[in-house]
């Protein structure tokens, strides 16, 4: 049976993607970093889908231990899909941080992307896909989280540079995410007052994500592709 690695699988859009692969008849290779009881039980659901799900704990934001994901995800079978899901959302995020903080997120958010999309292209498997999770507002430039933002403009870049640089064998697609779920310390209430000013007038869910994710992997003529997942919020 084939394999999908989920980073930041545990919680939120990732555990959303990872269940869904898993319905989808794909084993999981469950990435978490901290939240250690959520990877169990969604594992647990996974598992409880039919397939076989495997833990790993890995902190993305240290560079040197990107190299062994994608050997641990191999060892647990055929690795075909993998979905670079994790990111870091920083609430204080200006010209005014640490170098320490910029690299946290630049290594999270672009650094483990690039490095893990490098060695599951090495595995040289046929109809293989990357999938990256993108920032629709990265469309309507603002001076708010400015290294989030650079790391997720960078990531879109790198999405369709790799799906010429990697092609035929893989497939690089992305999903631009728009209202999907309140960041962490936002109220629901907040979240749904969004809805105004979208054009659908309605928010999104980890559920449309995980969809489009699903979409993206059945098809065998699309790469180098971002598709929207915000409601008409950015056009």
């Amino acid at each position: 049976m084939a394999l999908a690695l989920v980073t930041g699988a545990a919680i939120r859009v990732g555990r959303a993607i990872a269940l869904q692969l898993a319905q989808d008849g794909f084993d999981i290779a469950l990435h978490y970093h901290g939240s250690e009881q959520a990877a169990k039980e969604t594992a647990s659901e996974i598992q409880q889908l039919g397939v076989k799900a495997l833990l790993i704990q890995s902190n993305l934001a240290q560079a040197e231990n990107l190299s062994s994901l994608i050997p641990q995800a191999q060892s647990f079978g055929e690795l075909k899909v993998l979905v670079n899901s994790a990111a870091i959302f920083p609430s204080d995020d200006t010209l005014e941080n640490s170098h320490e903080h910029w690299d946290r997120v630049l290594n999270v958010n672009l650094k483990a992307p690039l490095m893990l999309s490098q060695a599951f292209a090495q595995l040289q498997h046929n109809n293989a896909h990357i999938i990256n999770i993108l920032d629709a507002r990265i469309k309507a430039p603002a001076g708010d989280h400015l290294v989030y933002r650079l790391t997720k403009s960078a990531l879109w870049h790198l999405t369709e540079s790799l799906a010429k640089e990697l092609a035929p064998k893989v497939q690089v697609n992305g999903l631009a995410l728009g209202a999907i779920m309140a960041p962490p310390g936002a109220s629901e209430d907040h979240f749904k007052r969004m809805a105004n000013q979208i054009p659908l007038q309605r928010t999104g869910s980890p559920e449309a994500v995980a969809e489009a994710v699903s979409f993206l992997v059945s098809q065998n003529f699309i790469t180098g592709a971002v598709l929207p997942i915000d409601g008409g919020e950015f056009l």
